[in-house]
């Protein structure tokens, strides 16, 4: 079972996978981050702190690349 964070952490978390995993730089992996915010895509996390895990922010930084990549020519 993971550990919770916030939904700032989460949100960090996110940010520091999308650098790591695809290596983005972090203004690039901040800008996805904010317009997936825009877009209400983490407005769950930020209703229900409990699904802020590790492992939830792996799958969020995929969902996020997957999306917000192709959005910015990626």
């Amino acid at each position: 079972m993971s550990a919770h964070m916030t939904y700032e952490e989460h949100l960090d978390e996110v940010t520091t996978q999308l650098t790591e995993r695809y290596a983005l730089r972090d203004e690039q992996a901040i800008a996805m981050v904010m317009q997936a915010q825009e877009d209400d895509f983490f407005s769950g996390h930020d209703d229900d702190p409990a699904i802020c895990t590790l492992e939830r922010a792996g799958r969020d930084a995929k969902a996020v690349f997957k999306t917000y990549s192709k959005k910015r020519g990626g």
